[in-house]
């Protein structure tokens, strides 16, 4: 049998945070939309990290750093991920639509398009929206977005944990966008 020696942090080749800024980024925002729990903002902090993403923003009652509850699940990525907080969603999405960005809002809708039969161009900028954990994308941002991706499921709830939602979208985009 084949042993596996689970490998020390230091071996990891982890980015400092100075290395993680200057590093050239997934073309794709994150944008948080009313998200109520800390600890979901901490966890796609974390995933988002994880894929390089360019930048988070907070918006409505998402929480911002400095807060320990963001912190604990974060994990320092609270420092390395660029973050802006706004008052207003639909403002930075109208904003971020001026900058040239695709906006796609994570919602089940009406004509969504399934995530598994989604490919995003690797020479486009993409803003994903991820909504409240009960009410999900304001509607005036899913009317404003560009398109709409759905994660499929096959169970009975339907529903996935808005940062479990942020780590399966952004792995599928870090996948096709770096092919």
């Amino acid at each position: 049998m084949i042993k596996n020696r689970k490998l020390l942090n230091e071996e990891l080749g982890r980015k400092s945070i100075d290395e993680f800024k200057a590093s050239s980024k997934l073309p794709v925002v994150v944008v948080l939309d009313n998200v109520r729990s800390l600890n979901n903002v901490g966890s796609v902090f974390r995933t988002s990290d994880a894929f390089l993403v360019e930048k988070i923003y907070l918006c409505g009652i998402t929480g911002t750093p400095p807060h320990p509850e963001i912190h604990r699940s974060a994990l320092g990525a609270e420092k390395s991920v660029e973050w802006e907080y706004a008052k207003e969603t639909i403002a930075v999405v109208h904003k971020l639509k001026m900058l040239g960005y695709n906006i796609i809002s994570v919602e089940q809708v009406e004509k969504s398009i399934l995530l598994n039969e989604f490919s995003p161009r690797s020479d486009a900028k993409y803003a994903l929206i991820f909504g409240n954990e009960l009410k999900g994308v304001a509607q005036e941002v899913v009317d404003f977005s560009d398109e709409c991706l759905e994660i499929p499921q096959l169970g009975t709830k339907h529903s996935f944990n808005i940062s479990v939602s942020a780590g399966i979208v952004l792995w599928d985009f870090f996948c096709k966008i770096k092919e």
